[in-house]
């Protein structure tokens, strides 16, 4: 078997939860329109909010606008709809400066294959700019090399794609079994770097449902402990033990 010398994550609901995040980023950009002056019932806002995401994508800019033209003309009577809107996306934003936070374990799991040598990078779909504002915030950036990020937009090539992850390895110099993929998306982040003979990992602890469980990841774990574990034991890495209570950084 090929050493490891690089390992590539997924960002979404695989370093930080997207689901939580994002779930209370709308409560709270919702009770923000209701206390702006909207006069409708939460659950009825939220789930039309819901609705305009399934249908414009969560990477289109004008969720809220487009949310008030579909809600009724007596709700917004007595305020300036402007001052609504603008009450959502405030919320919205403030959940993000203050709530967008790295999984427990994923900082000090990246510092520890860092200091073994392996190259640490990201493969993440998205538009340019919310990928990278993301690998900023999460505070990821001191722990991935800094010609390792790949983010789809800006590549003009998006996930599932196979041709993403040959583009990745090629401008990291590193041959597909010796690199490891890690993701929750077993179609999107497991099956198609597993085609061109990376190692995969799926780390299924936000895993949704609809998932293709007839495809098999190399490595299939819980969290980055657990992948700790997997690297020490089957691939001979030499991963200093860390605690996932504790920041890089604060020790």
């Amino acid at each position: 078997m090929e050493p490891l010398r690089a390992i590539l994550f997924d960002i979404d609901d695989t370093l930080f939860s997207t689901t939580t995040f994002a779930t209370k980023a709308r409560r709270n950009a919702v009770r923000a329109m209701l206390r702006a002056g909207l006069k409708m019932e939460e659950e009825a806002v939220y789930s039309e909010l819901q609705e305009v995401i399934r249908e414009f994508s969560s990477n289109y800019s004008q969720h809220f606008d487009k949310l008030l033209m579909r809600l009724p003309l007596a709700a917004q009577v007595g305020t300036n709809p402007a001052l609504i809107v603008a009450s959502g996306v405030a919320a919205y934003h403030d959940t993000k400066f203050r709530d967008l936070l790295p999984f427990a374990d994923a900082l000090p799991f990246l510092k520890a294959v860092r200091s073994v040598g392996l190259i640490t990078g990201v493969v993440t779909h998205g538009l340019t700019a919310k990928q990278a504002e993301k690998i900023v915030r999460l505070g990821l950036l001191p722990y991935l090399n800094p010609n390792a990020i790949f983010i789809s937009d800006q590549l003009g090539i998006a996930k599932p794609n196979a041709k993403l992850y040959q583009a990745a390895l090629r401008a990291i110099g590193v041959a597909p079994g010796e690199a490891m993929h890690v993701g929750d998306s077993l179609s999107h982040d497991i099956a198609p770097p597993k085609s061109l003979g990376m190692r995969t990992a799926w780390i299924y602890r936000t895993a949704r449902e609809g998932q293709d469980l007839a495809i098999k990841p190399s490595h299939r774990v819980q969290d980055f402990k657990e992948l700790a574990q997997v690297l020490r034991k089957e691939y001979d890495l030499d991963l200093p033990q860390f605690d996932a209570s504790v920041a890089p950084g604060q020790e």
